[in-house]
C-alpha cells in the first residue's frame, strides 16, 4: 500500500518513539519523509533505516519558530512539496500548580504547545498550495488531566483545542487538521513508568484491552487520518488509548 508516493511529510520528534514509528510508517507507504529532531545522533539511526533518496534529516528546535520555518523551506527546497504536517515533538513534566518548576513549566508550554502551533503555521502556506493535512498528537492528557501533571496537561489541552481552531479557520481551504490522543505507550520517555511493577498494575486497571500501546499502534492511526480515507474527517481529537477513555473514571465493580 502507497497511499502517500510521490508525497512529502514532515515528522518532528521523530528520533525515537512515537515519531520515530510514524516516520517508518509513511516511509513504508511511498511518501518523502523529513525528520525532526534535536537528537542528531538517534536522527542519523532512524535516517539510515529509510530510502535514502526519501528522506532528510533536519536537526530543529521546535521550540523556536524561525527554525520551524526552515525545516519548512528545507522540505520543500528537497522535494518540492509539503502534503502532511505532523506535529508530534513533546517533553513531559511532573508537579502540581504550586510547585512545578517554573523551567519545566515553561519548557513544556515551548515545545508541546507552542512547537505545536509554530508547526502549523510554518506548514499552512504550503499545505494551502497541496490541499495537505496536519496531525498533532495530542494525548489523553489533554482530554482530561493527570494529578501532578499541570504543565503537560495545559500543554496538551492546548493541543486539543488548537487542533479544533485550525480545523475551523482552514477546513474550508482544503486543509484538515486532526490529532490523535494516546495513552501510555511504549517509548523512551516512559520507560521508568514501565519498569514500575506496581504502577503498570494500576495502569492495566484502566486499559480494557489489557496493553500499552506500541509506537506503531499510533503511527497507524496517524497515516490513516492524514490519508484519502479520513477525507472527511476534520477537527477530531482521536483518543488512541486502549479503551481508557471510555470509562467514567469510577473503579470496576465487579
Amino acid at each position: 500500500m502507497e497511499r502517500f508516493k510521490n508525497k512529502t511529510v514532515i515528522v518532528t520528534g521523530s528520533a525515537s518513539g512515537i515519531g520515530r514509528g510514524v516516520a517508518q510508517r509513511f516511509s513504508q507507504e511511498g511518501a518523502n519523509v523529513v525528520l525532526c529532531d534535536l537528537d542528531e545522533t538517534r536522527l542519523r539511526e532512524v535516517t539510515a533505516e529509510l530510502p535514502e533518496e526519501r528522506t532528510l534529516a533536519v536537526r530543529c528546535n521546535v521550540a523556536r519558530y524561525d527554525k520551524v520555518e526552515e525545516l519548512v523551506r528545507d522540505a520543500v527546497r528537497r522535494f518540492g512539496r509539503l502534503d502532511v504536517m505532523v506535529n508530534n515533538a513533546g517533553v513531559a513534566s511532573e508537579g502540581a500548580a504550586a510547585i512545578v518548576a517554573l523551567d519545566d513549566w515553561e519548557k513544556t508550554i515551548s515545545v508541546d504547545l507552542s512547537g505545536v502551533f509554530y508547526g502549523c503555521r510554518a506548514a499552512l502556506p504550503e499545505l494551502l498550495n497541496t490541499k495537505g493535512c496536519i496531525v498533532n498528537t495530542a494525548s489523553v492528557s489533554g482530554l482530561g488531566a493527570d494529578w501532578a501533571m499541570c504543565a503537560y496537561n495545559a500543554a496538551k489541552g492546548g493541543v486539543v483545542n488548537l487542533t479544533r481552531s485550525i480545523a475551523l479557520d482552514y477546513g474550508g481551504k482544503g486543509v484538515r487538521c486532526n490529532a490523535v490522543c494516546p495513552s501510555l505507550t511504549r517509548t523512551g520517555m516512559t520507560i521508568d513508568m514501565l519498569e514500575d511493577k506496581t504502577l503498570v498494575t494500576r495502569f492495566m486497571e484502566r486499559l480494557p484491552l489489557g496493553r500499552v500501546a506500541e509506537p506503531g499502534d499510533i503511527a497507524a492511526v496517524v497515516a490513516f487520518l492524514a490519508s484519502d480515507d479520513a477525507r472527511f474527517i476534520n477537527g477530531v481529537n482521536l483518543p488512541v488509548d486502549g479503551g481508557v477513555t471510555a470509562s467514567n473514571g469510577q473503579p470496576a465493580m465487579g
